[in-house]
C-alpha cells in the first residue's frame, strides 16, 4: 500500500470522526474462560484460542502462554503496525524491519516473596531495527510519530485508570 491508498482508505473514516466525535469511541473487548482443571485462562483472540498459564518462574510448565509475554507481543504488534502505517503515510521506504520488546520482571513481587519487590514490569524497552536509505531526520520523525500513535505503547506509558470488579455468575 502506498501513501495515497492509505489516505484514500482513511479519509472517510477521519471525516466521520471529525464531524461526529462520539462515533470514534469504540469499546474493544477481551474475554477469557478459567480452565477448570489447570491454572490457566483460555482467551478468545478473535482468530484463535490462546491459553495463558503460569510462567515457569512462578511454577508453570511453560506449555501455556505467559500473559507478560502476551503484553510485550501486543506492544510489538501495535508498534510494528503503527510504524508501517506512519512510514507509508510519510513515504519513508522501509526495505525490512524488526521490532523488539523486552521487559524486566522481579518475580518475587508476584509470588509475594518480598513486599518491596514490584508486581509487574519494572522496565520495558521497545526497539526498532529498520533497513532503509531514509535520512536520520526522517527516521527521527518516524519514531516520534510511531510513539505518538501506538495505542499499546501510549496505554502502557500513560497508565490509564483501570476499574476492577467481581460478580457472581
Amino acid at each position: 500500500m502506498d501513501a495515497a491508498a492509505l489516505r484514500a482508505m482513511q479519509a472517510p473514516i477521519k471525516n466521520k470522526y471529525k464531524s461526529d466525535a462520539d462515533s470514534a469511541m469504540i469499546t474493544l473487548k477481551a474475554k477469557g474462560t478459567l480452565d477448570d482443571q489447570n491454572i490457566a485462562c483460555k482467551v478468545e483472540t478473535g482468530k484463535a484460542l490462546a491459553i495463558a498459564g503460569l510462567h515457569p518462574a512462578t511454577g508453570g510448565s511453560g506449555m501455556e502462554l505467559c500473559s507478560g509475554d502476551m503484553l510485550l507481543e501486543a506492544l510489538v504488534a501495535c508498534a510494528g503496525v503503527t510504524l508501517k502505517a506512519v512510514s507509508t503515510a510519510l513515504e519513508i521506504p522501509l526495505k525490512s524491519g524488526t521490532v523488539y520488546a523486552e521487559g524486566d520482571l522481579d518475580f518475587r513481587g508476584t509470588l509475594g516473596v518480598a513486599k518491596d519487590a514490584p508486581v509487574g514490569f519494572r522496565d520495558v524497552r521497545l526497539t526498532f531495527e529498520v533497513d532503509t536509505d531514509a535520512p536520520q531526520d526522517k527516521l527521527d520523525q518516524l519514531l516520534k510519530l510511531t510513539e505518538r500513535y501506538c495505542v499499546v505503547y501510549q496505554t502502557i506509558k500513560s497508565g490509564p485508570p483501570v476499574e476492577v470488579s467481581m460478580k457472581r455468575m
